[in-house]
């Protein structure tokens, strides 16, 4: 039964992408055909949570899930787990980063587990709370050029009107093993919305009156649920799985481009990474069905 479901799942997936009439696909600036894989596969159950991925080669990757402390090791080619390591924790987790042999997992807490040499019998495990402001963070990927973890909060960091509209990423330095003090990346969430709507992003838009006049605004939260740096381009990619939008920006913090996904393909982008030569995986959380990994090739 499993597999008769699994082969039907398939089908309705290639149905899917091979029609993406309604939503713009912009090749030539993200190097990517958004609309239709190059391949699809399907994911075991025990995944269905899956809440991120990071690249350990070029045909297999690590992953969490967000219910139970076990890192996963997963063959992208044969689609099947090769390993899985349990560090005993449970609690909401939802990203993962590779530096070397060590491995960096984020509890929406805010705290960070360092795996080192992961694939060890005896590995390592330590704990680092740190002290980010947000109660819910779900984006982390290691950031090279600047030897530090970079940690996205979902949504605001705080209470009050100020902060309604800012969404920030902090630094995790990984000499120091320290949270920056203040957030290396900010965001205007009006100033995104402003972004989408000078350029057409295709994003559904809502109605509604200030100071007596009625105007028209996109329909975006911006909650953070992956992000990761393009390994060719230096851009980093964020995901908004509930607005079902993927966000360039440069690594001085400015938006360069909006791509609205096909929510019955991404139907809840989870995780983001790539490989060395900027092939890209997002991986969808099952829902109601089941999870999914996506392999996209890069064409620039």
């Amino acid at each position: 039964m499993v597999k008769k479901i699994s082969t039907l799942f398939v089908i309705l997936i290639f149905l899917v992408t091979g029609c993406g009439a309604t939503y713009t696909n912009n090749e030539k600036i993200t190097g990517y055909n958004l609309s239709k894989p190059d391949r699809t596969s399907i994911m075991p159950y025990i995944l269905h949570e899956i809440s991120g991925l990071t690249m350990i080669d070029s045909g297999t990757f690590a992953c969490i899930q967000d219910e139970d402390g076990i890192l996963f090791i997963y063959d992208e080619k044969s689609n099947v787990i090769k390993q899985q390591y349990t560090f005993n924790i449970p609690g909401d987790y939802e990203g993962i980063t590779r530096v070397g042999n060590t491995m960096y997992v984020l509890r929406s807490d805010g705290v960070l587990f360092e795996i080192s040499d992961y694939t060890s019998k005896n590995f390592k495990l330590k704990m680092y709370d740190t002290g980010i402001p947000a109660n819910n963070n779900e984006g982390l990927c290691y950031d090279p050029d600047n030897n530090r973890l970079l940690i996205a909060c979902k949504g605001k960091i705080g209470k009050g009107s100020e902060l309604k509209d800012k969404r920030v990423i902090y630094g995790f330095d990984l000499e120091t093993r320290k949270l920056s003090d203040t957030p290396v990346f900010e965001f205007d969430l009006q100033t995104i919305k402003d972004f989408a709507g000078r350029n057409n992003s295709g994003i559904p838009v809502k109605s509604r009156k200030k100071k007596g006049l009625l105007f028209s605004e996109p329909l975006i939260k911006f909650s953070t649920s992956a992000i990761c740096i393009h390994p060719v381009t230096k851009k980093l990619y964020l995901l908004s799985a509930a607005d079902h939008l993927l966000f360039v920006f440069s690594m001085k913090g400015i938006l360069e481009h909006i791509e609205s996904l096909n929510p019955t393909l991404f139907n809840k982008a989870e995780g983001i990474t790539f490989m060395d030569n900027g092939d890209m995986l997002i991986s969808n959380e099952g829902q109601d069905r089941h999870p999914t990994l996506l392999y996209f090739r890069y064409r620039k």
